[in-house]
């Protein structure tokens, strides 16, 4: 086998700006999910005077490049599934485009320009997506023509995290944002202090996970933190099928809490398509690891696949839940918050598994509103249908719905609701079941 990839790798090099050139009016540009490709995003957003009409499809918006202000929108239209920290006001002021898929079903079919982040090839040409696949391979192959922003820094990972360098047209040497691993939520927000509430969370979720449980824990502010604050204290042999790894979950791999003994599909792995949440030394240790298999999020999602897993707990996030079980975990009325990535998926697999459970966990108020509600505010997208709701946890406890008759559900609801809500809520519930 010849090293021919290698002259050919050289040739395909180009700077950001002359990436940034194939862009034309009335082209539409995909970021790959994941943090975009720093260096070629500053470039075409410096093309802001030139460019109309321009389409740009961010998976997972991390970087202010300028596009989601006010005055660009003659130049660029942004579409996104997710909403994050970086753009929210854009989102709330109606800027950017919300695309309501699922991540595993989100490639923008036949764009000119697909740009992804890989890092350097190894000795046979293949250069890995780093700690984040997601569906990268399917979106770079509906692209006219594919750049990959080059990054040293990137982890490489067993599984289907890889592509080879003839895949690509062109290449261009990454520029740092000045963010580091492990510098902000999974959804892109800066990382603060845990909430008081979420260690009365954590000790009534503990209670539901058994040894030996496969694990699936989604993004949110609620739920990224629960394992660095002792969820999975004293469990044994747990393993991991989840989109990604919030902080923690690395490290007790390290201590062979989760080690994937009992899983009954992909054994002894942690099977996920993107690692978040770790330190660097923690990305360091599972980079070229064995243990971590990162595959494409659509046979992570397979819903049939999910629950094949035995004992499946799909623990996930909600903004708002209704007493009849009908979940939230996108919106707040009409106000876009979040998006329902796998969750659905996650949460059907959950019901299908054998033993397995799926708990959604929320802090029982906001601010001055209760999260437990006898009716959504008008424009609430219903997440998880009722037909679907299994448990719900609070700092007040936990809420058992499986089979329960809506009366029921109100019942159990009410009682891990604030205490200054709970009569409230009540009279309202009389009225309603």
């Amino acid at each position: 086998m010849t090293d021919a990839w290698r002259e050919a790798y050289e040739r395909k090099f180009i700077t950001a700006e002359e990436a940034a050139h194939f862009v034309k009016s009335g082209d539409t540009v995909v970021f790959t999910a994941g943090r975009e490709a720093f260096a070629i995003g500053l470039a075409i957003a410096a093309r802001k005077e030139e460019l109309r009409d321009v389409t740009v499809f961010a998976g997972t918006p991390s970087y202010d490049f300028g596009w989601y202000d006010e005055g660009w929108q003659d130049s660029f239209s942004i579409r996104s599934v997710m909403p994050t920290a970086t753009c929210q006001e854009a989102v709330d002021a109606r800027r950017i485009h919300i695309v309501p898929l699922p991540i595993a079903g989100g490639v923008t079919r036949n764009p000119e320009i697909v740009v992804t982040e890989v890092s350097p090839p190894d000795s046979n040409g293949f250069c890995s997506f780093g700690q984040s696949l997601w569906n990268k391979k399917a979106q770079l192959r509906e692209g006219r023509l594919k750049i990959a922003e080059v990054n040293s820094s990137l982890i490489r990972t067993y599984g289907d995290n890889f592509i080879h360098v003839s895949e690509i047209d062109y290449f261009v040497e990454h520029v740092s944002s000045g963010l580091g691993v492990g510098s902000g939520t999974l959804a892109g927000r800066a990382r603060k202090e845990p909430e008081p509430y979420l260690t009365k969370i954590v000790q009534n979720v503990s209670e539901l996970i058994k040894d030996g449980d496969t694990i699936q824990i989604g993004v949110g502010r609620t739920t990224e933190p629960l394992v660095r604050l002792g969820l999975l204290e004293g469990k044994r042999d747990l393993g991991i099928h989840s989109e990604a790894t919030p902080p923690g979950v690395i490290g007790l791999v390290r201590q062979g809490v989760i080690n994937g003994s009992r899983k009954t599909i992909n054994k002894g792995k942690v099977t996920v398509t993107s690692l978040g949440g770790g330190s660097k030394e923690e990305m360091d240790w599972a980079s070229n690891n064995p243990l971590f298999d990162l595959i494409d999020v659509e046979e992570l999602e397979d819903i049939g696949t999910i629950g094949a897993n035995d004992n499946m707990v799909a623990i996930n996030n909600a903004l708002v839940v209704q007493l009849d079980g009908q979940i939230g975990a996108e919106s707040v009325g009409r106000r876009l918050l979040a998006t329902a990535g796998g969750q659905l998926a996650f949460v059907m697999g959950a019901w299908m598994s054998r033993g397995g459970r799926s708990i959604t966990v929320l802090p029982s108020m906001s601010r001055d509103n209760s999260r437990l509600v006898s009716t959504f505010e008008t424009g609430t997208v219903v997440t998880i249908p009722r037909n679907l709701a299994d448990y719900v946890v609070t700092e007040y406890g936990v809420a058992s719905l499986r089979g329960k008759s809506l009366k029921e559900r109100a019942q159990e609801l009410i009682a891990i609701a604030h205490p200054d809500i709970r009569a409230e809520l009540k009279k309202e519930a009389a009225e309603l079941f």
